[in-house]
């Protein structure tokens, strides 16, 4: 099963096909029960920009400074999740959830 806080290689191509072209790793931003009973979940993808965005969630990961960019989150088929890579550490977990709050309160 899919679980929230998970990093996975996404396969992000416009037609995926069996030879993905354009993984990054995504974390599962959705909640344990849309993973268990819906057939997509909700992503968000992991990158090393630099630009320090209010929808940019800081993290440690595969021993770099990265970014959870939650300006480019979406829904993808979980067909797309290519390979498990990891999970976030618990200080994100909370922080993430906080910006996520944040965003749509309003």
């Amino acid at each position: 099963m899919v679980s929230r806080f998970e990093v996975y290689l996404v396969n992000l191509d416009p037609h995926p096909s069996k030879d993905a072209k354009n993984t990054r790793p995504c974390v599962v931003i959705s909640p344990d029960e849309v993973n268990r009973n819906l057939e997509t979940v909700i992503i968000a993808p992991i990158g090393s920009t630099k630009l320090q965005y209010p929808t940019r969630v800081p993290i440690e990961f595969l021993n770099n400074q990265r970014f959870i960019v939650l300006d480019q989150m979406r829904a993808v088929d979980k067909n797309l999740l290519v390979k498990k890579i990891g999970e976030i550490e618990r200080s994100a977990r909370v922080t993430l959830l906080e910006r996520l709050q944040e965003l749509f309160a309003q």
